[in-house]
């Protein structure tokens, strides 16, 4: 039986910093304290999309960008049993001893030559000892461990993947009827974890209209001037908070978020939206969680085609995808009308790229919740795409599998082309 309460606590947990940056210093790291001794060098050997995502990233607690500084930091920090969080309690002096390593140049990256769309493999040296450490498939996955040529057996906790033993692909599977049929009905105190998610986001979300990150796309859309074509209604209120969260934490804000499905930006794009609308909507504590649970799980369920890391953009699609469900569940919908929303939203959103993780991903992220708002309110009023639309079919079902045959069929070397133009600006890896 599927027991989508175990995928929920399996793809919604916290991380500090975006994804795939803090998963390579969580496999330095993990390399660095085996080696135990003073490193001479550092070697990475990243699949594209890695690289991709890592390069133009805020890095939090060090006002720096990139692979470099977080490579060097899990070189020097040895917590990796906090995992996505390795860098929380980051001290001024670790910054220093990464940032000689990178001024040493005892760094390396290559891009690996692999189907696997995550994959970081880190070679740390010492003048005694090599370690390796990969991971693979998921941010946490660890799938090989080695000191001096000699493999590891994986202690259970390094092993799981995203902190939970790794799930029959089925679960992802799951139909949009069986998550509505959960969410309605699971008890409501099985869910109120997810209310200490809101919190985090909600915090990451207040400190970008706040503070001047990123591009300030939340903070300027409700900035009051002559510049601002953007009045101060609900939809707005909306946008900006989603979008002042992912300013923040691309312009390494050193605030936690939870995330979704591996990733933070998902986090944000599918839960921000509507704890800023039960906020608005003076909805209760067990409301929000039962969205909440219905916005996460349909975003893990259109990332099960999409794929982890994607040349789609996760946060905008999947996320937008999600946070539409989450809307329109707080507007009272049926699911016939949720299904609607699906389809609108898909419809509007199935085209945008990922071309890594930056400032611009609030720009996408306030685009994909604009895009929920637009596609809820036309599921409202019982409006949908026809299956002679595009890439929409009469089923929603066979529309978000639609997702997965784009990725693989119509779009496998799009990931290569977006990461050759990032490259030909003379961007570091």
């Amino acid at each position: 039986m599927v027991n989508l309460l175990d995928v929920l606590k399996k793809e919604v947990v916290p991380a500090e910093g975006c994804t795939e940056p803090i998963a390579v210093a969580y496999a330095v790291s993990l390399a660095a304290e085996l080696v135990q001794e003073e490193i001479t060098s550092i070697q990475l050997f990243l699949s594209g999309n890695i690289i991709k995502n890592a390069m133009g990233v805020g890095i939090p607690g060090t006002g720096q960008n990139g692979l470099p500084i977080a490579a060097a930091l899990g070189a020097v920090i040895h917590r990796s049993h906090k995992k996505l969080e390795i860098l929380s309690g980051l001290s001024q002096a670790e910054l220093s001893k990464a940032n000689e390593i990178i001024d040493r140049k005892l760094l390396e990256v290559e891009l690996k030559n692999t189907p696997e769309k995550l994959y970081i493999e880190a070679r740390v040296h010492s003048e005694s000892h090599t370690a390796t450490a990969i991971i693979a498939k998921e941010h946490t996955h660890v799938i090989f461990l080695s000191k001096d040529g000699i493999a590891l057996d994986l202690p259970k906790d390094k092993a799981d993947c995203e902190g939970s033993e790794e799930m029959d692909p089925e679960v992802y599977a799951v139909s949009l009827d069986g998550i509505f049929e959960f969410v309605r009905t699971v008890d409501f105190s099985s869910l109120q974890f997810l209310l200490e998610g809101a919190v985090m986001n909600k915090a990451i979300s207040d400190e970008g209209l706040r503070g001047d990150y990123g591009l300030q796309v939340g903070k300027k859309m409700l900035q009051q001037s002559a510049v601002n074509l953007f009045g101060n209604d609900v939809a707005n209120k909306v946008i900006a908070a989603t979008a002042a969260a992912s300013d923040a934490r691309m312009d390494g804000s050193a605030m936690p978020v939870m995330t979704t499905a591996g990733s933070g930006n998902q986090g944000i794009a599918c839960t921000l939206p509507v704890i800023e609308l039960a906020r608005l909507m003076n909805k209760d504590e067990e409301t929000l969680a039962r969205a909440l649970a219905l916005s996460n799980l349909i975003t893990v369920h259109v990332k099960h085609y999409i794929g982890r890391l994607s040349p789609l953009c996760g946060s905008g699609i999947a996320g937008g995808v999600g946070a539409n469900s989450g809307i329109i569940y707080l507007m009272g919908g049926s699911l016939e009308q949720i299904k609607h929303g699906i389809q609108n939203t898909i419809a509007s959103l199935s085209g945008m790229i990922c071309d890594g993780a930056k400032s611009t991903c609030a720009l996408k992220i306030s685009t994909a919740t604009n895009a929920a708002i637009q596609a809820a309110t036309l599921a409202m009023n019982n409006i949908s795409p026809t299956d002679r639309d595009g890439v929409i079919f009469e089923e929603v079902e066979d529309t978000i599998r639609n997702m997965e045959r784009l990725v693989q069929e119509g779009l496998a070397a799009t990931d290569t082309t977006i990461l050759n133009i990032m490259l030909s600006k003379g961007e570091v890896m």
